[in-house]
């Protein structure tokens, strides 16, 4: 029984790693060199956060989320902004979760998407850390209230592009896991 559960956190750390590596690279290639209509910038790598198991060690959770922000960072030549964005949603994921799902001991030990938690529910619980760090990434990079309706347009159009392309993303996921 130990080996057993020694090869699901093992498979489960190798989907981890997969998920972070492939977020971090289509963030840095793709979606960070893409603006729609100048108000909307796909903020994809809250996915990594959206999709980590609730019952995931909150420390480990913070590290990786940190140094996935941190990487992005560096990568796109952003001085701590999307560290410090994806360390707060990181923090704030979990009472974002229970806000729509009922706390049980069920529930602790899911790894959301629309299958485990249906697509309401799913789409309130992504939508509210996708406007959480779009709002964080907006506001730390104007770095001051000053231009209160620039930071409410860009962070509700990257929201909603965000949105809609996670969503994509889950679909292909869900359908690819599926099948296997």
């Amino acid at each position: 029984q130990r080996r057993l559960i020694h090869a699901r956190m093992d498979k489960k750390g190798i989907h981890i790693a997969a998920l972070f590596i492939c977020i971090l690279l289509a963030q840095v290639l793709i979606c960070n060199h893409i603006v729609l209509f100048g108000v909307a910038v796909p903020l994809i790598i809250v996915y990594f956060i959206i999709r980590m198991p609730i019952d995931m060690n909150v420390s480990l959770l913070l590290t990786l989320s940190f140094s996935l922000g941190l990487l992005t960072d560096i990568c796109g030549d952003t001085i701590g902004v999307n560290a410090l964005a994806c360390t707060i949603t990181a923090a704030l994921r979990r009472p974002a979760f229970y806000a729509y799902v009922q706390h049980d001991d069920r529930m602790n030990q899911v790894t959301p998407d629309v299958m485990t938690l249906g697509i309401g529910t799913y789409c309130k619980y992504m939508l509210t850390l996708v406007a959480i760090y779009a709002v964080l990434i907006f506001s730390t990079e104007y770095f001051s209230f000053a231009d209160v309706k620039q930071i409410t347009v860009l962070s509700a159009g990257s929201s909603a592009l965000t949105f809609l392309l996670i969503l994509g993303l889950d679909s292909i996921i869900t359908v690819r896991r599926d099948r296997h």
